[in-house]
Formats: structure tokens, C-alpha cells, sequence
């Protein structure tokens, strides 16, 4: 007998602590859910949290001693001593809108699919993949980032993070 039941999906809560974009936050959370089941991850919770190039300056600066505003910044909370806590939580996404905008721009693209490659760029770190090190590592993560995006949105994205 099949079950009828669905299947579990993760909490993907949303906070924002921004005015420059108006966010689709139902749009975020359809697309995080579904990124997150072609990473075989569907039942893990994820928190974003928007803001502008000061709030994530002062993120960079507070937590990772680098006093500089970035795109994105990823805090795990599957890694560590407490890492086992709590298996569901994947981690804390923030993105700053107010350069995913500038990104957009140059790149000639909605801002909305300029935040969407940022914050699968987040989620990306929190599953493990990593392009900080030179090499094959970091060509992984680009080629599962645009196979994502394109998963999500139907087009190839060449902007690099």
C-alpha cells in the first residue's frame, strides 16, 4: 500500500533587514525547497537573512574578523562540537541585496535571479562544497551552482561569485 503522505520539507524562514529590494518571499522559499531536494536535502532548515552592504560589513567583521562587506556569507550549523545538536538545521544564509543589485546590474540581469545564484552560492558552503581552496574543488562548486541556477530558472548564468 502507498503512502499518501508527503514527503517532509525543511523550514526555509526569511528575514529582512533591508529596503533596497523588494523581496518575493514566497518565490525564495519555493526555489530554496526545491534546491535544497536536488541536493538531496529537503528536509533540512535553512534561515536567510537579507541585508544591505553595512549589515553584512558588520556580520563580516563581527564573526569572521573581516572588516569588508561581501555578497554572501554562510554559517553552518551541521559543523563543529554541537554540530549534531540538531541534524535538521543545515545553517544561516545572509546575503547582501545591496550588492546582489549592483551584481544584477552588470550583469544585466533581474535582481531577483542575482539573489537567487548568491544565496544557492550559500547553500552550496553549508552542503559542504567549498572554492576557496584552488583547483577541482572549486570547479565543482561553480559547475552544481550553475546546474542549480539553471535547474531553477531555465538559463545558463555566467556571473561568478
Amino acid at each position: 500500500m502507498k503512502s499518501r503522505l508527503k514527503p517532509k520539507t525543511g523550514k526555509v524562514l526569511i528575514t529582512s533587514n533591508q529596503k533596497q529590494v523588494k523581496l518575493d518571499r514566497a518565490g525564495i522559499r519555493r526555489d530554496i525547497r526545491q534546491a535544497l531536494e536536488l541536493l538531496g536535502a529537503g528536509e533540512r532548515e535553512l534561515s536567510l537573512m537579507f541585508v544591505d552592504d553595512e549589515g553584512i560589513r558588520t556580520i563580516n567583521r563581527d564573526y569572521l574578523r573581516r572588516d569588508r562587506p561581501t555578497n554572501v556569507i554562510a554559517f553552518s550549523l551541521s559543523e563543529g562540537s554541537f554540530g549534531e545538536v540538531n541534524p535538521g538545521m543545515l545553517g544561516d544564509v545572509v546575503v547582501s541585496v545591496e550588492t546582489a543589485d549592483r551584481e544584477a546590474n552588470a550583469a544585466s540581469i533581474p535582481v531577483g535571479d542575482a539573489i537567487l545564484n548568491l544565496i544557492l552560492h550559500g547553500i552550496l558552503h553549508l552542503a559542504g562544497y567549498d572554492h576557496e581552496k584552488t583547483g577541482g574543488r572549486a570547479r565543482i562548486m561553480s559547475a552544481v551552482q550553475e546546474v542549480l541556477f539553471f535547474e531553477l530558472r531555465g538559463y545558463r548564468l555566467v556571473v561568478r561569485l
